[in-house]
């Protein structure tokens, strides 16, 4: 193991992002469970000879599902939405702009 001081910068970003990968997969896992449970109760309250194939049963989970995708993609790709110094740059034009108003 590395000798890192905790106000060392890399230990602050690693252990941030950790934080973030443990937020990412409870929510995976809380995003898994609950939706078995949706299914089990769902398979649960059908009729005879109902299908199970009904859109209304695969809503909630394919939202989720997509929403989870962005949320991964935020966590592993931290610079895939909008570029890695995107903020920067709009922080920078936006203050320029104001600049040239004031003027």
């Amino acid at each position: 193991m590395r000798n890192l001081s905790e106000n060392d910068i890399r230990y602050q970003e690693a252990k941030r992002m950790v934080k973030r990968i443990k937020g990412f997969y409870m929510s995976a896992f809380i995003y898994v469970a609950v939706n078995i449970f949706l299914l089990f109760l769902n398979y649960e309250g059908l009729k005879p000879g109902e299908s199970i194939w009904h859109i209304e049963y695969f809503i909630v989970p394919v939202v989720w599902g997509v929403i989870q995708i962005f949320y991964g993609f935020t966590v592993f790709f931290p610079g895939f939405f909008l570029g890695k110094n995107w903020e920067d740059k709009k922080i920078n034009e936006l203050i320029d702009k104001y600049e040239d108003r004031v003027k």
